[in-house]
């Protein structure tokens, strides 16, 4: 691994393999858009490596770069229970309508929200409003794989209390788990679900 260290004591452990595979795309950024990297964001210098949680991988005002072992040393968050490695899994969520949103019968109502799987993209979301059939959400165009998608859904509302969850199918046809798990020690899983009531 590459353990980063701050100016702050914080540090992170980083796969070497991840960080060597030409796909990835990790970078040390010294500036965004067009200027030195901000204070607030790193400055001056800052490490960014797609796929990973920031907890492994976005070590912000970087001072040492120490090629490792896990064996031999650990990130800040290790000894308190988190995964070594912090791969992103694939996700999706939504954004809009909030949890508890009231609507009238017959509203238009856009569900809208994004989805991920870096380093293979999703080619689908689908919604299900209560026990309906899941529906697929149009799709917005993603700038490459490690990008969220942004998707949306447009529900008639019919008269009740409705559930309504997302689940996101990845580009080499992985559907993304039902099953809730908690952020700690290695990523939420599940899927995202809001309650809409319409009248």
């Amino acid at each position: 691994m590459v353990l980063s260290r701050s100016i702050d004591g914080f540090t992170a452990g980083t796969p070497l393999d991840v960080l060597q595979d030409e796909g990835t795309q990790a970078l040390l950024a010294v500036g965004m858009n067009g200027v030195p990297l901000p204070p607030e964001h790193g400055f001056p210098v800052r490490m960014v490596v797609p796929g990973l949680f920031g907890y492994v991988s976005a070590t912000k005002w970087v001072t040492e770069l120490e090629v490792t072992r896990f064996a031999d040393a650990q990130g800040y968050w290790t000894p308190r229970g988190w995964s070594e490695r912090g791969p992103v899994k694939l996700e999706s969520r939504i954004d809009t309508p909030s949890s508890g949103t009231k609507v009238a019968v017959g509203d238009r109502v856009p569900i809208a929200g994004v989805a991920w799987q870096p380093h293979t993209g999703v080619k689908a979301v689908q919604v299900r409003v209560g026990d309906g059939a899941w529906q697929d959400a149009e799709l917005a165009d993603s700038v490459s794989a490690d990008t969220w998608r942004q998707w949306v859904y447009r529900w008639t509302a019919t008269a009740g209390e409705h559930t309504v969850q997302v689940r996101a199918v990845s580009a080499d046809g992985q559907v993304q788990t039902s099953v809730q798990r908690q952020p700690a020690p290695n990523g939420a899983t599940g899927w995202h679900a809001i309650s809409v009531s319409a009248s």
